[in-house]
């Protein structure tokens, strides 16, 4: 999905870090190396002598700001496992390297391809009719799930909703448990949800205005997102949050993360009715 760093001697650190937990799992490659953003994770699919096919996934820190929410958000969401449609967490291998701590994450491998290799669509998704209704369903149990990890802050909301949409900060009175990421490139087609990194609480109908947002290029899936959670993105609540995902994403592109979105999300805060 992404590409290696940009510094050579960074990704062959993580390239061997990627070995060292391997073996420490006692997996197998099995996959092409696959790139998380900013080339800050990598993954593959890897065969384990008891669990089978599975998925391997790294993620590095300088090893003073290893532990925290991002940190900790995978072993942190196995309270969703059997309860939601997501890979299951076998297990976790850390280990530090010089001033860089790694941290692997073992986990059942997906059932299908991810709707898309990039979180912006721009053509039809092509799914069963009983996708969308299992997502919903998925995502109530995710809402409802008390936690105390926070995705997005009432502080953050202040600051950036007046800075990016030229709209007033909304004070948020309704707040959900949300995956905080969730998005077509991190749903695959039979459904299960991945990146559980940024999981937490957030305004209420996050989940589904990001789903929005990311889909905004390509009308009937965003027509179908609409109609999916119109009891949610219909609300003074869910207008808010849509509010506050147009904000982020606008953030997002002003540091160069998909500028293409840019016209469609400021369309989107134009057509919100406070």
């Amino acid at each position: 999905m992404y590409s290696p760093p940009r510094d050579r001697a960074i990704e062959q650190r993580m390239r061997d870090a990627f070995t060292t937990a391997a073996g420490a799992l006692d997996v197998s490659p099995a996959g092409p190396p696959v790139w998380g953003w900013h080339g800050r994770t990598l993954a593959r699919r890897v065969v384990h002598p008891t669990h089978g096919p599975s998925w391997l996934r790294m993620l590095a820190a300088p090893a003073h700001k290893a532990g925290g929410k991002l940190w900790e958000g995978t072993e942190a969401a196995a309270v969703f496992d059997k309860r939601v449609t997501k890979p299951l967490l076998h297990a976790i291998h850390d280990h530090t390297h010089g001033t860089t701590a790694y941290r692997a994450e073992l986990t059942t491998h997906l059932r299908a391809p991810v709707c898309s290799p990039h979180p912006v669509i721009r053509a039809p998704l092509d799914l069963p009719d009983t996708w969308w209704p299992d997502l919903r369903a998925d995502l109530a149990v995710i809402a409802s799930t008390p936690t105390d990890r926070v995705a997005v802050r009432q502080e953050w909301i202040d600051r950036a909703v007046p800075a990016f949409t030229g709209r007033p900060a909304p004070q948020i009175t309704h707040w959900a448990t949300a995956h905080g990421d969730l998005h077509p490139g991190n749903i695959s087609r039979a459904g299960e949800i991945l990146d559980w990194e940024g999981w937490g609480r957030a305004p209420a109908g996050y989940d589904p205005a990001l789903l929005l947002a990311y889909t905004l290029l390509e009308p009937a899936t965003a027509d179908r997102v609409r109609r999916t959670f119109a009891d949610l993105l219909d609300t003074g609540p869910g207008r808010q949050a849509q509010l506050v995902v147009a904000a982020e994403l606008l953030q997002s592109a002003d540091r160069g993360d998909h500028p293409e979105l840019v016209e469609p999300l400021r369309e989107l805060v134009a057509g919100i009715i406070p």
